[in-house]
């Protein structure tokens, strides 16, 4: 499994980590152009940001409701992810250390305490 900064999503998971991602039946978040539903994504286009980690409107990932609607606390449950503990992770170490950590660790997400 390689490390690549370009396969952090916009929210903050690593595509690749993800068997998705890895069996060729996605392209990752940052190229997925049929994610356009997803609202996380949409804002980080429009503000040219890498993921949430570069958000200036909300410095706490949790403060914001797109990162944080339901849908995304559903697949929190599911999956015992911790998406703003990805974020607050890519804001510590950046995003070559992150995907390298991810990678390592063949994980998609810091996983909820």
């Amino acid at each position: 499994m390689n490390s690549d900064k370009n396969l952090v999503a916009y929210c903050g998971l690593y595509c690749g980590s993800c068997r998705k991602y890895l069996n060729g039946d996605c392209l990752g978040c940052q190229k997925n152009n049929k994610a356009s539903w997803c609202k996380v994504r949409i804002c980080c286009l429009e503000n040219r940001y890498l993921s949430c980690a570069d958000c200036e409107k909300n410095k706490n990932s949790e403060d914001c409701k797109k990162l944080n609607n339901f849908v995304s606390k559903v697949f929190s449950l599911i999956f015992s992810s911790d998406r703003n503990g990805c974020i607050k992770r890519i804001k510590n170490i950046g995003y070559e250390k992150y995907a390298d950590e991810m990678s390592i660790k063949k994980v998609m997400a810091i996983k909820r305490k």
